[in-house]
């Protein structure tokens, strides 16, 4: 089963960058779509990025666009969200999820990680 542990998370000032970790211990993340999401206060959770099991695909939401890539190792068990020129808006709650589809949507997705807290400040 898989068992999702999100890390990276911090305080960083606009224009800076961090690297969001997700790591599976229960080894079969490997057989799954991968996606990040987040969360703001007040606000639903929104769709970041998902990557498919075998990398060959990605895809952003536009407000990430160019500034954060999704990636993932296999043979860690690990994936990975890479987020470049954090604007204050970034700031949120950020949860990996994995899902048997590759998807933007949060219902799709079976198994959640317990969040991590990114603050850009301004």
């Amino acid at each position: 089963q898989v068992q999702l542990v999100e890390s990276g998370g911090g305080l960083v000032q606009t224009g800076g960058s961090l690297r969001l970790s997700c790591a599976d211990s229960g080894r079969t993340f490997n057989r799954y779509a991968m996606g990040w999401f987040r969360q703001a206060p007040g606000k639903e959770r929104e769709f970041v990025a998902a990557i498919i099991w075998n990398f060959s695909v990605t895809m952003y939401t536009d407000s990430v666009k160019g500034r954060f890539t999704i990636s993932r190792d296999n043979a860690k068990n690990t994936g990975y969200l890479q987020m470049n020129s954090l604007k204050p808006e970034d700031t949120a709650v950020y949860y990996c999820a994995a899902a048997d589809k590759f998807s933007r949507s949060a219902s799709v997705y079976d198994y959640w990680g317990q969040g991590t807290q990114v603050t850009v400040s301004s």
